[in-house]
């Protein structure tokens, strides 16, 4: 396994650097290296380290929306106000809808599979979208119209909504049933998600006013409790959800308004937490890539890919409806909500472990919605900022 970690440090380090010379994005290098490093290419990679991909790509996330958290104002969101909300669903709903209508003709397959489909492909990547609005953010490009604010938020309620759905439909389709009662895993994940991240970020920040602890420690203590909601979230079973991922979200949210100048130094250090998990992240998850039966979907999986593509950017200007934001930043809002990676390599297996007849399509198109999304909106992002958003 060290050896592997030294392969994926190293090897993803110098791949995201040459294409960050080449003026590409950096995951880019890093999707590469797993792709070359994993069992279909080099097959460099010890399988212990491939059978904990999960929990690693898990922690990264983890880490990551607790530094969105840290640096998300919610007075800049309550400005942005109705799109914020639309935000979390129409989008998806839109994309879902899209996978409904060109699915079933250009891959063959049912309605009930293509419903299945849509709800692995229509989440976004917080991995990918929240360290490019927070550097947004740092640099002053689109806060006073908070729409890194409003990208930001968006991306971690949406990937909510697109699993609970994920979770009715793959029942249905296994089973035969569909169950009302599971819809109501929505709003309680999300409440009691928040609620929860509420209670810990201010139990968090007493602790830090009554004692003096140094900022690794505190780094440690919000870490293991991050690990606490998403464990908790997991063993959580029926009808009554709960979001580890938003709890950790929200967690960081709350420390951010009772201890802002504790935030702010937590936050430098999980951006250099990030370093790592970035790489771990992408690169394990290239590693995921069957290339030769993603070669063999053929060019009807890529136009799918783009024709959805369009689906989610309509419901984005439907979001932005009524709002002051100008045409190029409506544009720039609809690039950016199109990145996939961290919730299509997270499920995008799991119809395959369950033995439905779509599981091989359904893994092949979340691995090549990945290689095209992530790279290009991410490249959409860096190219658009400085000319379509006001500093």
């Amino acid at each position: 396994m060290l050896l592997s970690l030294a392969l994926i440090f190293l090897c993803g380090m110098l791949l995201g650097g040459i294409f960050s010379k080449l003026k590409f994005p950096s995951l880019l290098g890093m999707l590469l290296t797993g792709i070359l490093l994993g069992p279909y290419v080099l097959n460099l990679l010890d399988e212990s380290i491939l059978s904990i991909s999960a929990d690693l790509r898990q922690i990264a996330l983890i880490i990551i929306l607790t530094r969105a958290g840290l640096n998300l104002n919610i007075e800049d969101l309550k400005k942005v106000g109705r799109p914020a909300v639309l935000m979390c669903f129409v989008p998806a709903c839109f994309e879902i809808t899209g996978m409904l209508c060109l699915a079933p003709k250009l891959l063959g397959v049912s309605v009930l599979e293509a419903a299945v489909l849509g709800t692995v492909i229509a989440a976004v990547s917080p991995a990918v979208i929240v360290p490019k609005m927070l550097k947004l953010m740092e640099e002053g490009y689109g806060t006073d119209k908070s729409i890194p604010q409003l990208i930001m938020a968006g991306a971690s309620v949406d990937d909510v909504f697109v699993i609970v759905l994920f979770a009715s439909v793959t029942g249905l389709a296994a089973n035969g049933t569909f169950s009302a009662l599971d819809l109501v895993k929505i709003p309680t994940s999300i409440l009691l998600g928040l609620a929860g991240g509420i209670v810990c970020g201010a139990a968090l920040a007493w602790i830090f006013a009554q004692y003096h602890l140094r900022d690794s420690v505190k780094v440690i203590m919000i870490l293991s409790i991050s690990f606490l909601l998403v464990t908790l979230e997991h063993s959580i079973t029926g009808i009554i959800g709960f979001s580890g991922l938003l709890a950790v979200m929200g967690m960081g949210i709350t420390l951010q308004r009772m201890r802002l100048e504790a935030a702010r130094r937590l936050s430098a250090k999980y951006s250099k937490l990030w370093v790592a998990a970035e790489l771990l992240l992408f690169v394990l998850v290239g590693a995921t890539v069957d290339i030769p039966y993603a070669l063999n979907c053929g060019i009807a999986a890529v136009i799918l890919i783009f024709g959805v593509l369009l689906f989610r950017m309509a419901g984005v200007l439907v979001c932005m409806l009524g709002t002051e934001l100008s045409r190029k930043e409506r544009l720039f809002c609809m690039l950016a909500y199109t990145p996939k990676a961290t919730v299509q390599a997270a499920i995008g297996s799991v119809p395959l472990s369950m033995g439905l007849s779509c599981g091989n399509v359904v893994l092949t198109v979340a691995v090549l919605a990945i290689l095209i999304t992530a790279p290009l909106g991410a490249f959409a992002v860096d190219m658009t900022y400085k000319r379509w958003l006001k500093k």
